[in-house]
């Protein structure tokens, strides 16, 4: 026991603890007659401790690892994903940390309010609202996912945020690890189960189809999320991104141009052909409209003075992700080459376009 308190960073008592009280228990013996714990015990005691670490209590605790549905894989899977949602809260403060302390620099007053928005909750919680302010459902967009969710009409909706691009006339079950997204969802949208798209909680082939909208990149594992979808569902539907192009980050003038860091961001996302195999689909591309309704990343490609509103960027991921300093460049680059004229000059050939094509593509399985 001393040999396991030492590895694991714990006190005996501590280990002394959750033997009494049933949580990890040593089912071995030394020939001395002294507990020892095996391999099994001290993947449990990982287990534990690990969401001890994450702000678990010990009677949650017990309830997670003692589910008979949940494998180690699975408590790994679940715990990444907690981690990766805590880095993401934890990204968004110090967005808004960097934001105060723009503000102040100024000598400009910080309201209540605002000073408010750098707590974890709170912050979460506006950023939450941008998404319902500006991440409406583009009824383009949503055809071309209607018409590949076919005739199916148990649908499973992966990583389903505050529910856009959900078909109302089927029968469908959300997945949303967030607890702030979950709360965003409007009044009698679909149930909504709170898990990570790595490890869904359903049997084999249990839908028709699993959808996910505009999410994998947000997943700890996408490769991982794609099997499970494919899993408990008979046809799969992804809505995602093509970086399988070369210079694909110059398709777009705000990536090109203004925010270079944006491929930094997708290095480490599967290609598309990977995600494709993963669950075998064919590939269509999306095109974004000209007037996208969804405020999503390039939905503005050609109203680029949409880019300059804050309320507008909080609802895009990608500008917590390059952080404060790249936001602020490219924000002041737009700008100025929006008043010079040279945004305009540069892009021409965008005016009489009525959709693009970004990356934006459809896996269909």
């Amino acid at each position: 026991m001393g040999r396991v308190a030492e590895l694991a960073g714990v006190s005996v008592r501590t280990l002394h603890h959750y033997d009494q009280i049933g949580l990890v228990r040593p089912s071995a013996r030394t020939a001395a007659g002294y507990r020892a714990y095996s391999a099994g015990d001290v993947e449990r005691l990982r287990e534990v401790l690990a969401y001890r670490r994450l702000g678990f209590g010990l009677r949650e605790v017990g309830e997670l690892v003692d589910d008979p549905s949940t494998d180690a894989v699975a408590h790994l899977r679940r715990l990444r994903a907690l981690l990766l949602e805590r880095r993401d809260r934890a990204d968004a403060m110090a967005a808004a940390i960097d934001r105060e302390l723009a503000v102040r620099a100024k000598g400009l007053r910080v309201t209540p309010e605002k000073q408010l928005e750098v707590l974890g909750a709170r912050l979460y919680d506006t950023i939450g609202d941008a998404y319902t302010a500006t991440r409406r459902t583009d009824p383009r967009i949503a055809a071309q996912i209607r018409d590949a969710l076919g005739d199916a009409r148990t649908v499973l909706n992966v990583g389903a945020g505050t529910g856009s691009y959900e078909p109302a006339d089927r029968d469908v079950t959300a997945v949303e690890p967030s607890a702030v997204m979950r709360a965003q969802r409007r009044a009698g949208a679909a149930p909504c189960v709170a898990a990570a798209a790595e490890c869904l909680p359903f049997e084999d082939r249990s839908f028709d189809v699993a959808m996910a909208v505009s999410t994998v990149h947000h997943w700890g594992d996408p490769m991982a999320g794609l099997r499970e979808m494919r899993r408990v569902a008979r046809h799969v539907v992804v809505l995602t991104f093509d970086t399988d192009e070369p210079g694909w980050q110059d398709r777009f003038w705000l990536t090109r141009d203004y925010l270079p860091e944006f491929a930094a961001v997708l290095a480490d996302f599967p290609s598309l052909a990977a995600m494709a195999d993963a669950v075998g689909a064919r590939v269509e591309a999306v095109p974004v409209p000209w007037d996208c309704a969804d405020g999503l990343f390039e939905a503005y490609w050609r109203r680029p003075a949409a880019y300059l509103e804050d309320h507008v960027r909080r609802a895009m991921s990608v500008w917590t992700k390059v952080g404060a300093e790249a936001e602020r460049r490219a924000v002041r680059s737009l700008g100025d080459d929006l008043g010079s004229g040279r945004w305009a000059e540069r892009n021409s050939d965008l005016a009489g376009l009525d959709a693009a094509d970004l990356g934006l593509r459809l896996l269909v399985a």
